[in-house]
């Protein structure tokens, strides 16, 4: 009984992260249909930025807060300078482009902070089965979602940004500055994506640190239904779940195969995710 918690409390730690950059994903699919293969590069930087002002000032929460906010002003530049003109082209273009703002952003940040990896330390000790640190990346990530549902449901400005992602013809005839809320959903995706990075980066990072957490995350916000944020964080609680069972009963080197199984288990069953909503057809 006591193995089973622990892996269980191992596996919503983990899971938490998974859902920080599953539901980064889901808020820039709700409003442009696109998946955005360059988060993990954003939250790259973010964190990098966060190392880099905690050497400078000695303080791992200045860092943490100046890596947030570079994520939510990276995420607001990309889409204003990179995606906005090429999504209007073609949706195919734009996703080629984030995947080559992934590879052009990892080999920024190697010559610049060079490839080898850094120490970057957890927000709280790190110790234990369920640490501090693994209540802290939970504890964020529930405020994170419970404040993204208080903006979409009951602010002027979430009201705007779900009419701009699912009515935006609507939403300009009704005065919604459409291009201005698409800047809003990117900005506070990569804000989330930047938290991601932050709780999935200790104890070091490198320029390719967040593949393996990226493949996850989209994995996560696949099962959830990539059209719903609270299914992302489901989908990520699920895969830290089952990844933590599989690695603690059968061996770790199970754990991506078991990853593997809770997708095509979900999909089979709900090809459209778990809280996702299938669309009408015309018949």
């Amino acid at each position: 009984m006591t193995t089973f918690l622990n892996l269980t409390l191992n596996g919503l730690a983990t899971g938490a992260v998974y859902a920080a950059l599953a539901l980064s994903l889901v808020i820039i699919y709700q409003a442009t249909r696109l998946v955005n293969f360059a988060q993990p590069a954003l939250a790259l930087v973010a964190v990098y930025i966060a190392y880099t002002v905690s050497q400078m000032t000695g303080s791992y929460w200045i860092g943490f807060v100046a890596g947030l906010l570079s994520g939510l002003v990276a995420g607001a530049l990309v889409e204003r300078v990179v995606i906005r003109p090429i999504a209007k082209s073609s949706e195919l273009n734009a996703i080629i482009v984030t995947l080559g703002l992934l590879l052009i952003v990892q080999g920024g940040v190697g010559m610049i902070w060079g490839n080898r990896q850094h120490g970057f330390p957890y927000a709280f000790d790190y110790v234990g089965r369920f640490s501090p640190a693994d209540v802290f990346a939970v504890a964020s990530v529930a405020v994170t979602a419970l404040l993204l549902f208080g903006l979409y449901q009951f602010t002027p400005l979430g009201l705007r940004m779900r009419a701009a992602a699912f009515r935006p013809e609507a939403a300009r005839l009704s005065g919604v500055k459409v291009g201005l809320m698409l800047t809003a959903g990117w900005a506070i995706a990569s804000l989330i994506g930047a938290l991601a990075g932050m709780l999935a980066g200790p104890p070091f990072i490198s320029p390719n640190a967040f593949d393996g957490v990226f493949v996850y995350g989209i994995t996560a916000a696949v099962i959830g239904g990539l059209d719903n944020p609270f299914g992302a964080v489901l989908g990520g609680v699920l895969i830290g779940l089952g990844m933590s069972y599989v690695s603690g009963y059968a061996g770790p080197e199970l754990a991506t195969l078991a990853a593997l199984a809770i997708v095509v288990l979900v999909l089979s069953v709900r090809p459209d995710g778990i809280l996702s909503r299938p669309a009408a057809r015309k018949v």
